[in-house]
Formats: structure tokens, C-alpha cells, sequence
């Protein structure tokens, strides 16, 4: 279990994150807590990182939350240290949400930090996305942050979408270049539409840099359907 230990490193939290995170703003100082420690000794965060763990990090993650939608599955493809899924958690109990990582000393850390901050509604599963293709059911929304580019990142995370989902990818400053680069590569992945948002507007400086790639009804395009109806019969049946 992770060990249950004072991080005297962690700064103390900016008055937005308690408005952020609400009641469940005890756990996210828990979070930080444990990334500031074990985190860093796990080697699962730079020690650089810990001064600015609330602003770089804890709430320029949750403040994903602003645009996906009510009551949907959400994938969070290499999640790493859980950013952003675990502070999307926290501030949204009305997702379903998988962290989806292939490493195991990070899926071990998760799966501590889902069962100690009490995150019934999330799960962690051990993979990589092609390797989970056919084996989860298909998401409304899947998240990344720092993964990878743009054109790479949608190869591995469009195919888990179900049809007429959307990626919500965390960005910096060069997400329209990205995106501009990409096009031709998500136009075969059956992407139909792509925008760039900015969000947390008076809660981080700057706002969080959000792109959004949203498929028609053939997420990851004609090769990836039949890859996923393969990997489907070869799987035993999912319940409703």
C-alpha cells in the first residue's frame, strides 16, 4: 500500500482548488501529498515538478472537466502518475473512468491511490491501448496529457472510442501546429471534426490548452473497425 506520509514538499493549495474540487478537496491535497513523496521516489514525477504541483499539474488537469459531457466513460490512455485522470475523478463522481497505463510500478501506484482517495468509480487496467482493443468496451471520451504527439496519440486512442466520441487531449502551446501537422492523419482514422479549447479560464495562468478530435461513425477508420470486431469474437462476451 502507499505508505500514509506527511509531504511537507507539497505547496499549499491556491484558494481555486478548493472551489475545483469541492468536497472532495481533501483527497486532491491526499494527491498531492502522495505525488510530492512516493511520486517522486518512484521516479513517477520530477522533484522539479513538486513546487508547482497544484497549478501545473492537480488543477490544470481537473479543469478538463469543464468540457466532457455529463455521466460518460472515459478512457485516460497512459496515464502514468494519473493526470489527468485522478483529478478528473475527484471533481466529476458522474464519470465512469478507466486509467489505462502499461507500466507496472505506475499501474501498482493507481491502483494504491484509487483505493486509498475511495474513487469507486474509477479503475485501472494494465496495457497499451492496441493491446486493449476489443477488450474494453468502447468509450464516449478518451483523455491523454503528455503522451505523445498529436497524429501518434490519435492512432493509439481513436480506435477505443465508440462512434461519435471524442479525444480530449491536453496541450501546449504548440496543440494548433499539432493539430494542423496531423489532419490528413486523422481524416483516415475517421475523425470528422477537430477544435482547439481553452479552459480554466481564472483558475490557471494560462487556461489549459484542450484539443479536441471528435469521429463520425467508423472511429479509427475502416482497418481499425475490423481489427476491433476480430479482437470482439475472441473475447469472452462482456454483460450489458
Amino acid at each position: 500500500m502507499v505508505p500514509v506520509t506527511e509531504a511537507a514538499e507539497l505547496p499549499p493549495a491556491p484558494p481555486e482548488a478548493r472551489d475545483v474540487f469541492g468536497d472532495r478537496f481533501p483527497e486532491a491535497v491526499r494527491y498531492g501529498e502522495l505525488l510530492a513523496d512516493v511520486g517522486v521516489t518512484r521516479g513517477l514525477i520530477g522533484p522539479r515538478e513538486v513546487p508547482r504541483l497544484w497549478e501545473r499539474h492537480l488543477l490544470n488537469c481537473a479543469v478538463l472537466s469543464e468540457v466532457v459531457p455529463n455521466g460518460v466513460t472515459v478512457c485516460d490512455v497512459g496515464s502514468g502518475a494519473g493526470l489527468p485522470g485522478i483529478p478528473l475523478a475527484l471533481t466529476r463522481p458522474d464519470l465512469r473512468i478507466t486509467l489505462l497505463e502499461p507500466l507496472l510500478r505506475r499501474t501498482n501506484f493507481l491502483r494504491e491511490v484509487v483505493e486509498l482517495l475511495g474513487l469507486e468509480h474509477v479503475t485501472v487496467v494494465r496495457g497499451r491501448a492496441e493491446e486493449v482493443l476489443g477488450k474494453l468496451a468502447p468509450m464516449h471520451v478518451v483523455t491523454a496529457r503528455a503522451v505523445a504527439p498529436l497524429d501518434r496519440l490519435a492512432g493509439w486512442g481513436v480506435p477505443l472510442l465508440r462512434p461519435y466520441g471524442e479525444m480530449l487531449l491536453l496541450k501546449g502551446d504548440t496543440a494548433e501546429e499539432e493539430l494542423k501537422q496531423a489532419r490528413a492523419a486523422l481524416g483516415k482514422l475517421g475523425v470528422v471534426e477537430t477544435s482547439v479549447l481553452h479552459v480554466g479560464e481564472g483558475v490557471v495562468d494560462p487556461p489549459s490548452t484542450v484539443v479536441r478530435v471528435e469521429v463520425g461513425e467508423s472511429p479509427g477508420g475502416v482497418r481499425f473497425a475490423a481489427k476491433r470486431a476480430k479482437a470482439a469474437r475472441r473475447s469472452p462476451r462482456r454483460r450489458p
